[in-house]
């Protein structure tokens, strides 16, 4: 006898005919499977048929997925892959109208089976959904369905993208390029554009050329929130896909039309809430656009360049101009050079008789002379205040402009991540970046007057000036993590963020942390620990029984399909199946597929994920390995491959899943949780003990009293 897990218990359903309740052997080959089923009906000509999920995406079972069923799972008998795909290969060539649209309809569901896929292909079906596009007789709701059945079809990678046709090409860009096209149809088109761009050099020429900027751009400003969203995917797919020559012409032109300001006004602050996949794509634009940074910041300053060094020059004029264009004529060739290093000094810069030396430090390269030219030219008179501010002071209080300008870039640079890959699953943008033409010298701008403002406040000397940055830093980020909308705000509130508030700040943190050092209070907290990881263990598990929404990410691009997992209130179940875009929360019962809590086995994260390890490859994205999860349930072959779409999606989620396999908790956010509740429960058990020192030990015990005799004699008080 097989043991339990080659057997199954299943159901299997057919239209007008009685279900059959089987023991299925997965270890009896399929055929063999279907010829009992189709003799026990009395079916002739079992090889014409096949089984399929009865529920959800309604997937063949064949022999390399039927492992994947499970106990109590119901099946149906229908037409076999091939006879169905020859089925629809002859429908959707019919005259009749209605058939052939119903083939197309079907074709498009059935698409999405990698079985029936293969078969469809097999049969040379592309070409005829080639011919169905390119005579272009049809429209309506049978081109939607024939391009829904392509995009479908192309998904599978059976099918280099390279093998279509220039003709058919430019039949999906004429309906991109089109006005009067339903709006399906625009965003088929699109999303086919956006697919078929990576995939090699001369699709993304021809679709650069055929698709212009101004189109998309006109997209952008159409309420039709779908139309946007595929419309700023195949920007962002074009702007990844090109060299960097081309991506700068593209983000230069893209800036001249002001791109900002249509998704300032109808995306950002749409009546529509931002969705996920729009707030990855605007991260992507502004990763882009600030990734344009990258080649001056990784560019020392060449002291040869004349270009760079009037670059440099124009920082002196412009500071000190009225003190030296007079009398300047009338000065030696040394004398000048005196001068101009005394003035290049007064400036900032540590190397005054070469300052070029200053900027040879790559990063932030010519990036930081790039800033420091901009603040001179466009806020002259703040300019010209820092300059003479500091140049009136004492030598040792005076707060050098140039030095600080090039530390201020390099931490700008840090802070926005300049130079570093796009992720794949990130959404965390700045609204202000879109608020704003040249955003990071913008941004330079306000923050060198902070570094004035805090080394004042700090009453700095220069063998302060690394304190000074630190201070600056942390004004920056904790300013950024509030997420101002506007440059205005930011600057309101990082100015507000004085140097005494980082102290209070620091003081209130420091202070917290020697509080729960004292040794009693470390033992209360260990005494705390198990009741509150109990707490943090049932907030896991009430998260999973809400559930979570997935996206399905190929190695070829962040896809659109959804998915949807969520525990059973009685946490026996893993409830998952796939919704559409725009579903919140959906119904457990919509929920078709179903692991047992009993079933699981093992929790894998990172590179150990096998969905990880076979999309790897020499540029794996950092962020993917980050978020990525696996459930391995039944046997050690069988995995529910999850990315979380945020990192702290990821740590609840593997943390209730530790729960539920009776592990400890492991991720970084149960020690921050766990720190805050405990931090939390400390304050309240020891606010009677406010202002008092706790010992570090318990205060000795007295010696027992020579005697006993002290107890009271209520009898004397009688008297």
């Amino acid at each position: 006898m097989p043991p339990p897990k080659d057997v199954v218990k299943i159901a299997i359903q057919m239209v007008g005919a009685i279900p059959q309740l089987i023991e299925l052997q997965q270890t009896k080959p399929l055929a063999s499977v279907l010829k009992d089923v189709c003799d026990a009906w009395s079916l002739p000509n079992a090889e014409r048929y096949a089984l399929q999920y009865a529920d959800g995406r309604q997937t063949y079972i064949t022999e390399s997925n039927r492992r994947d069923i499970k106990n109590g799972s119901i099946l149906r008998l229908t037409t076999s892959p091939d006879q169905e795909a020859d089925r629809l290969y002859f429908g959707i060539q019919s005259k009749n109208v209605d058939v052939k649209t119903d083939s197309l309809k079907k074709l498009a569901s059935l698409s999405q089976d990698v079985t029936f896929a293969q078969e469809f292909i097999s049969k040379n079906g592309l070409k005829q959904i080639y011919s169905i596009v390119e005579e272009g007789n049809d429209t309506g709701e049978i081109l939607v369905h024939t391009l829904k059945a392509f995009t479908e079809l192309m998904e599978h990678d059976f099918v280099s993208w390279d093998n279509l046709s220039t003709v058919f090409i430019k039949k999906i860009v004429s309906y991109v390029n089109m006005n009067a096209v339903d709006a399906s149809i625009q965003q088929l088109s699109m999303s086919i554009l956006e697919n078929m761009v990576p995939t090699s050099r001369l699709l993304f020429e021809l679709v650069k050329k055929e698709v212009t900027l101004d189109r998309l751009l006109t997209y952008l400003q159409v309420t039709n929130v779908q139309l946007q969203l595929k419309a700023m995917a195949l920007l962002i797919a074009l702007l990844l896909s090109a060299t960097d020559t081309e991506r700068r012409d593209m983000m230069d032109y893209l800036r001249e039309k002001n791109i900002r300001q249509f998704i300032h006004k109808n995306i950002i602050h749409s009546s529509e809430p931002l969705g996920d996949e729009m707030a990855h794509y605007l991260y992507v634009l502004q990763s882009v656009s600030l990734n344009l940074c990258e080649h001056r910041m990784k560019t020392s300053m060449d002291p040869y360049s004349q270009e760079q060094r009037d670059l440099l020059h124009s920082l002196r004029q412009t500071a000190f101009e009225s003190e030296s264009e007079a009398p300047a004529g009338n000065f030696s060739t040394e004398r000048r050079r005196s001068l101009c290093a005394k003035e290049f000094r007064k400036l900032g810069f540590m190397n005054n008789s070469n300052p070029a030396e200053d900027l040879r430090r790559a990063p932030p390269g010519l990036l930081a002379l790039d800033n420091m030219v901009y603040f001179s030219r466009n806020t002259p008179n703040a300019y010209s205040r820092f300059v003479l501010e500091n140049s009136s002071r004492e030598d040792k209080h005076e707060c050098p402009f140039a030095r600080s300008s090039i530390q201020l870039t390099l931490i700008l640079c840090e802070i926005l991540h300049v130079g570093e890959p796009c992720s794949e699953t990130a959404q965390a943008f700045y609204p202000m970046f879109f608020g704003q033409d040249h955003f990071f010298e913008e941004l330079f701008c306000i923050c060198i007057q902070l570094v004035n403002k805090t080394w004042k406040e700090m009453r700095a000397t220069q063998e302060d000036f690394n304190k000074v940055m630190q201070v600056v830093r942390e004004q920056i980020t904790r300013t950024l993590a509030l997420k101002p909308t506007s440059l205005e705000l930011f600057k309101t509130r990082v100015n507000a963020l004085n140097y005494s508030e980082i102290l209070k700040l620091r003081q209130t943190e420091r202070l917290h942390q020697e509080e729960t050092l004292a040794v009693p209070v470390l033992e209360l907290r260990e005494k705390l620990k198990p009741e509150l990881l109990e707490l943090i263990r049932q907030q896991r598990l009430l998260h999973l029984c809400e559930g979570t929404l997935f996206r399905k990410i190929s190695s070829r691009r962040r896809q659109d399909k959804l998915w949807y997992c969520r525990l059973s209130p009685n946490h026996k179940v893993l409830h998952y199946g796939d919704v559409e875009e725009g579903v919140q929360s959906p119904p457990i019962e919509s929920l078709l597929e179903k692991i047992p809590v009993a079933d699981m086995k093992m929790l894998l994260v990172g590179k150990e994920c096998p969905h990880t390890k076979e999309k790897s490859s020499g540029k794996q994205n950092k962020d993917v390995l980050e978020l990525a999860f696996s459930i391995v349930h039944d046997v050690e072959e069988y995995c529910l491959n999850f990315i979380a779409p945020t990192r702290y999606e990821f740590c609840l989620w593997t943390d209730g899943l530790n729960v539920l396999l009776g592990k400890e908790m492991t991720s970084e956010r149960t020690q921050t949780d766990l720190d805050v509740l405990l931090s939390m429960e400390l304050k309240l058990q020891l606010l009677d003990l406010e202002n008092i020192s706790i010992p570090d030990s318990p205060p000795p015990i007295p010696k027992p009293p020579s005697n006993l005799n002290f107890c009271y004699d209520f009898s004397h008080a009688e008297q």
